[in-house]
């Protein structure tokens, strides 16, 4: 059986309720511009609000992470990977968690227990050693000599503020060397395939820490990474979720695995991550920003890629690929049947056109030759980010010019270019659990009105496709077949100030789901939704199913400015707004 489906029965048979995934584009979360992480998309219910499916939930999520992007190649590293999680959001606690870990562990992937070892929480001047971790896993058979006490790498935090705890990381030996009577967790050999982590703490903002009264606990394991183990493989992409993807690029390229395997990786790992992204909900295109850049420069690298195995790119061969990872994963992840043809649309068309980049590019080389002797570092970076040249191109063009190309400027520049990624991707990560203030909520609000006043506006027809919320301004996606006048903006732009202006009382009620439908409340996604929702209304000009945050009544909102309308994708415009 699959290790996803083992996993979610073992939960339910704990009295956990399965959730559905949330899409890959978070929805109401401007700190990220993907969910990384199983419990993302729980933030609203571990601060505090009441699930609609309980308080034991269980689930598989579909995660992108690009901060590493020029990892991927490796035996490890994926841009696109699912996690298995399980939460207690004020039920159970540390025995209940670390007893099912290590039982789902021992009895149902039947790991013996001497290739287990485990770090806890040591403490520190202001939070306690984390006894009670340890003294579970003893009782359970973990030597002693297997569980390290750790500070750093065992307390976690969201943000600078929030709630916070202990965690503790269950180890495997991921080798056929005897395994050590004493665990270091310093020895590469022992690989982290599951961390518990227990919300037990608060700290405010002059670092106090207080205990909470409710208590959560939020588990991850890595899907890839787990099945490798189990398989017994030390590359990743040689187990059974890559196995037969590899199979197909090694026929197309007909070249074999061994001799190959960075570009192998790197065209399976990147088709893979563009088939999720692109057939999400959200309508995600290529583009020169946010999620549509990373599609963008994910389909690229993997095209550049296929080059270097000279497979035939104008050939089909990303659809052939495409389509065998559509058919891997459409029985778990129900927007992949629907979106099939998207996914193949976006795919063939931004292969078309940086094909036509490419040939910009040679161009642009031919420039450069007849006017330089040499290659410089910032030059050979240019051809790279604008023209998608790879550096080994710019070099192998050059040889045959007689051209020295500047590597390590190139490399200097390229670190450059990274290091402003990550910085950016630091603002991108740092929401999550701290990143719901009262600005944001006044955005969240906004979108709720703006979404009605476009439907009175514009067309009934109007729905929300998407919104993305800093605490800057909101960003709103909608169905919408024509670019809005300037009328149309202007009347939308006063409706929702008008509702402002009335003070509406914003009402939160929990009901069924169909009760919900039939009483005319306006949701996104609806097959995600439980049987039980949350439905908001705003007086009577506004009623959606939502899982919040939301302000009381409408008149501290401010002044809601329209700033900027413009295409998203096909059927879909976009609007920037602001509240002043």
């Amino acid at each position: 059986m699959n290790l996803k489906d083992l996993y979610i029965d073992f939960f339910v048979s704990k009295g956990h309720k399965q959730i559905p995934s949330s899409p890959v584009v978070p929805e109401n979360d401007p700190s990220v511009l993907f969910n990384t992480a199983g419990m993302q998309p729980l933030i609203p219910y571990l601060m505090g609000e009441a699930h609609p499916f309980g308080t034991r939930l269980c689930d598989y999520q579909k995660c992108i992470r690009t901060n590493d992007l020029e990892e991927v190649g490796d035996t490890t590293h994926h841009t696109f990977f699912e996690m298995l999680g399980n939460w207690s959001l004020g039920d159970y606690f540390k025995k209940e968690s670390i007893s099912w870990s290590f039982e789902f562990l021992t009895d149902i992937l039947h790991i013996p227990v001497e290739k287990l070892a485990v770090t806890v929480f040591a403490g520190n001047s202001m939070i306690p050693f984390d006894e009670e971790s340890y003294q579970k896993w003893l009782s359970l058979g973990i030597k002693e000599s297997r569980i390290a006490k750790t500070e750093e790498d065992n307390f976690w935090i969201a943000g600078e503020t929030g709630p916070c705890g202990p965690d503790t990381e269950i180890f495997y030996w991921r080798s056929n060397e005897k395994v050590p009577e004493v665990f270091d967790p310093e020895d590469a050999r022992w690989v982290e395939i599951w961390n518990n982590v227990f919300m037990q703490y608060f700290k405010d903002e002059e670092g106090g820490v207080s205990e909470l009264p409710h208590k959560n606990v939020d588990t991850g394991m890595g899907v890839e990474r787990t099945t490798a183990i189990l398989e017994g493989v030390h590359d990743n992409y040689l187990s059974s979720i890559w196995k037969d993807v590899i199979a197909l690029i090694s026929t197309i390229a007909n070249l074999s695995y061994e001799g190959n395997e960075k570009s192998m990786r790197i065209i399976a790992d990147h088709i893979r991550t563009a088939v999720f992204i692109s057939a999400d909900r959200a309508g995600i295109k290529p583009s020169n920003t946010d999620q549509g850049y990373i599609l963008r420069r994910l389909i690229r690298r993997a095209i550049r890629h296929a080059k270097k195995l000279n497979i035939d790119i104008n050939s089909n061969w990303e659809e052939q690929i495409a389509k065998l990872l559509l058919d891997k994963y459409k029985k778990y992840y129900t927007e992949l049947a629907d979106n099939e043809d998207t996914v193949l649309e976006v795919l063939r068309n931004e292969k078309i056109k940086f094909n036509k980049t490419l040939e910009k590019g040679l161009r642009e080389f031919e420039k450069i030759a007849k006017n330089q002797q040499d290659i410089d570092g910032t030059t050979a970076f240019h051809l790279f980010d604008t023209y998608g040249f790879p550096i080994e191109l710019t070099i192998e063009l050059g040889m045959e010019r007689k051209m020295k190309v500047d590597e390590e400027g190139f490399k200097e520049k390229f670190r450059e270019h990274q290091e402003k990624s990550r910085t950016a991707s630091s603002g991108k990560f740092k929401g999550g659990l701290a990143g719901n203030g009262l600005v944001e909520t006044k955005y969240h609000t906004a979108t709720h009105l703006l979404n009605a006043a476009l439907k009175q506006i514009v067309s009934q027809d109007v729905h929300q496709k998407g919104s993305n919320i800093t605490e800057q301004r909101m960003r709103f996606d909608f169905s919408c077949d024509h670019k809005l006048s300037e009328e149309e903006k202007t009347r939308v732009e006063d409706l929702v100030n008008e509702w402002i202006r009335e003070d509406l009382p914003v009402v939160k009620q929990e009901m069924d789901k169909q009760d919900a439908i039939q009483s005319g409340a306006e949701c996104m996604f609806i097959e995600k939704y439980p049987d039980r929702v949350t439905v908001y209304s705003i007086g009577d000009v506004s009623r959606e199913l939502c899982g919040g945050p939301h302000v009381e009544h409408t008149g501290i909102l401010g002044e809601f400015k329209i700033v900027k309308e413009e295409a998203s994708s096909a059927g879909v415009r976009r609007i920037k707004a602001i509240l002043k």
